[in-house]
């Protein structure tokens, strides 16, 4: 099983952290679904920044369960060292560093996955951020490189290794890659082989299929998902039931699936409040309504309702419409 620090995880699957998205009830909704660790959204390191609403919401962890893992962003070693220590005086059990965030406002400060490209100041971030909270891991979060020129994963690795890094994860992709094309795992299975510390595969893993094939090429020690989660936080389970008995779950019912989203919907109008509450929902809710039968025309309304009881009333009735051409037999839609 994968540990991390003294926390040793009850299975081998965590959430990657996603600006946007995972937010406390994100979180906490993947972490009852079967996610073994969910990190949070990633917070800057300028400390000008930490008291605002944004800043607060994304440093929560109320309820959470241990471990809790913040995922701090920044190319200033001291400022890393500072958002480090003041994350772990709020709570903060595991602090994770984003070198692999490929945004470009990011990697136009030089921060996420830009500082790829330089390895001294790699090796100073993770110096000044691990010597800044000794009593709590430090892990790492990156891409294979910079370009398909400067695939430098294994580099990284071996000095995150030697700084005292936790874990690593890794996603299947360079900077210059974006989301594009498919993942490749070969560099993740190069980097396996070159350290010791846990190693976490990301990118591109989609089912439960897909998450045999990649911890069996990797040989991974866990697997980190991600944009596969959105609208679908049961995926969770679904790998973990496949990875123990080799057997596929049978798709969630349409009424749980309803259930899990009016849940995850109360979660966002309590968490953020009511205008921001409905703001956020309107992506979750189209993730959930991706691939249903006239899921189209039912976001567009979805798009319009300027309330939570607005959203509520039109999901109710997009719900009996599915359960209505479905025959009503509750079964998950096309």
């Amino acid at each position: 099983m994968l540990a991390i620090g003294p926390y040793q995880l009850k299975n081998r699957l965590l959430l990657a952290p996603m600006a946007g998205v995972t937010d406390r009830p994100f979180r906490q909704l993947c972490r009852r679904l079967g996610a073994a660790m969910a990190v949070s959204e990633m917070v800057s390191c300028n400390s000008l920044l930490w008291g605002s609403s944004k800043t607060l919401r994304r440093a929560d962890h109320q309820g959470e369960e241990s471990p809790r893992s913040v995922q701090i962003m920044g190319a200033d070693p001291a400022m890393m060292a500072a958002a480090a220590r003041h994350n772990v005086d709020h709570g903060a059990e595991i602090i994770d560093i984003n070198m692999g965030c490929p945004a470009k406002k990011v990697c136009n400060v030089q921060a996420g996955s830009a500082l790829l490209r330089d390895e001294t100041l790699v090796a100073q971030i993770l110096d000044a951020v691990i010597g800044a909270v000794p009593e709590v891991p430090v892990t790492l979060k990156i891409r294979t490189g910079w370009d398909q020129q400067q695939r430098n994963g294994v580099r990284i690795a071996q000095i995150a290794q030697n700084c005292g890094i936790a874990a690593l994860a890794v996603h299947g992709r360079t900077r210059a890659d974006l989301y594009r094309g498919e993942a490749e795992y070969a560099t993740i299975a190069a980097i396996k082989q070159a350290v010791t510390i846990p190693v976490i595969a990301n990118g591109d893993i989609t089912s439960p299929e897909k998450a045999a094939e990649v911890l069996a090429s990797t040989a991974a020690d866990g697997l980190m998902i991600g944009r596969a989660a959105q609208g679908r936080p049961w995926i969770f389970n679904e790998i973990n039931h496949y990875l123990i008995t080799g057997e596929r779950l049978p798709p969630p019912s349409l009424s749980t699936i309803k259930a899990l989203l009016m849940d995850h919907l109360s979660h966002l109008y309590h968490f953020y409040g009511e205008r921001t509450g409905v703001l956020m929902a309107r992506k979750h809710i189209g993730w959930y309504s991706k691939g249903q039968r006239d899921g189209g025309a039912f976001r567009q309304d979805i798009n319009h309702a300027a309330t939570s009881s607005e959203q509520l009333l039109l999901l109710e009735h997009f719900f009996n419409h599915l359960m209505t051409v479905s025959g009503g037999t509750d079964e998950l839609g096309e």
